[in-house]
């Protein structure tokens, strides 16, 4: 069997001990004060930051090939890629932009690490662009870790693979599917000897998005790969090439984490007086095991007009109960449930969607709500 690739982060974890030192000595040494458009960086471990709040490494460390990247003020682009490595080992290099702290060198004003049980949500953008005379990933790494640690690997990665080409896979093995921030991903877990990973892997590439890092931390919460009392040290969004990479490009980037707990996101929670009836449609993702299940919900607006204040009102089959959530408050815990929006997703433009989720028990065969209304208002489903 062939044994499962390490990638850039993982084998650092193998090699932290020996690479810390190395790696905050190159990064003090060959950190520029702000990238100008098309700053390039050749140096393995090169950084500079950019928009004055994220760092771009160039983090080539796999291979002595050259590496470049050519650094923008919303991203960069990998310029020079010479050198291949093993498509079942680990990858040349993890060029990146992150918020955080990598290996003491800590993006400028970030107020990570921050503890899980502290953030209400972690909104971010990512958009790529993508080659295919290549083998890689396209990743964002979420790192998370029992302590507020700015000095190397963390206990728990999460990868998002965006994109992959040739023939490379995740750490571990498939553990099955789950729905999470409204999507459909193949969900990986293994471990590099290190630290634990749990990857989601996109079924068709995705070449940019809008989502809430929480939504996926909150999933590995449930899963029992971290605590709430843990650490959010950095998300970072890069590409991992095994073979080429030259072209490959994050075009933006951004990532902003909001203080407050996840039923107090920074201020008074009050669902008020919903805003009206609207059109709706609702999809409900389950991720199940004997005896609990996690439920992702979106909502999406498919009507007209704005949506100020929502409550979804729906009924959990015989032998369910929820035991916490995310991103809503309920009324409810079994039988006839309601959820109503927090402080920072009660308006939902037309169009636009909602997403939260919770975590429950479960007794017998497992099944979903077989209806919701919005606002009193029947929703149709996906």
């Amino acid at each position: 069997m062939r044994p499962s690739p390490h990638h850039a982060r993982s084998a650092r974890g193998l090699l932290g001990a020996l690479l810390t030192s190395l790696v905050s000595l190159a990064a003090l040494l060959t950190t520029a004060s702000v990238a100008q458009a098309d700053t390039t960086i050749c140096q393995p471990f090169g950084t500079t930051t950019i928009q004055g709040r994220y760092v771009v490494q160039n983090n080539r460390w796999g291979t002595s090939a050259t590496q470049c990247i050519a650094v923008t003020d919303s991203g960069f682009r990998i310029t020079q890629a010479d050198g291949s490595v093993p498509t079942n080992g680990a990858p040349k290099s993890y060029p990146s932009v992150y918020n955080g702290c990598h290996y003491t060198n800590c993006s400028p004003g970030t107020n990570l690490p921050a503890q899980l049980s502290g953030i209400s949500s972690a909104p971010s953008s990512i958009s790529y662009n993508y080659v295919n005379d290549a083998a890689y990933n396209a990743s964002y790494d979420i790192w998370l870790d029992p302590t507020p640690r700015t000095d190397g690997v963390n206990r728990t990665e999460i990868m998002l693979w965006f994109n992959k080409v040739g023939s490379v896979q995740p750490i571990g093995s498939p553990v099955g599917n789950a729905s999470v921030g409204g999507r459909d991903w193949q969900v990986w877990s293994g471990s590099n000897g290190m630290n634990d990973v749990l990857s989601f892997v996109a079924p068709s590439a995705i070449t940019s998005w809008n989502f809430d890092v929480m939504d996926f931390v909150r999933h590995t919460v449930s899963r029992g790969l971290a605590q709430n009392n843990w650490y959010l040290t950095s998300v970072q969004a890069g590409f991992e090439p095994w073979q080429n990479g030259t072209g490959l490009a994050v075009t933006s980037f951004s990532s902003t984490v909001n203080k407050g707990s996840s039923g107090d996101p920074g201020g008074p929670s009050d669902p008020g007086t919903p805003g009206g009836s609207t059109a709706c449609k609702v999809a409900y993702g389950a991720n199940v095991w004997q005896g609990g299940f996690t439920a992702d919900v979106t909502i999406t607006n498919t009507g007209s007009a704005r949506v100020s204040g929502w409550k979804l009102a729906f009924t959990l089959p015989s032998g369910q109960q929820i035991t916490n959530a995310w991103n809503a408050n309920l009324s409810g815990s079994s039988g006839a449930v309601t959820a109503s929006n927090v402080g920072h997703n009660g308006e939902v433009a037309a169009g636009g969607q909602a997403t939260f989720g919770f975590q429950g028990s479960s007794s017998g065969a497992f099944a979903k709500p077989t209806a919701f209304t919005l606002n009193g208002t029947a929703c149709t489903t996906a």
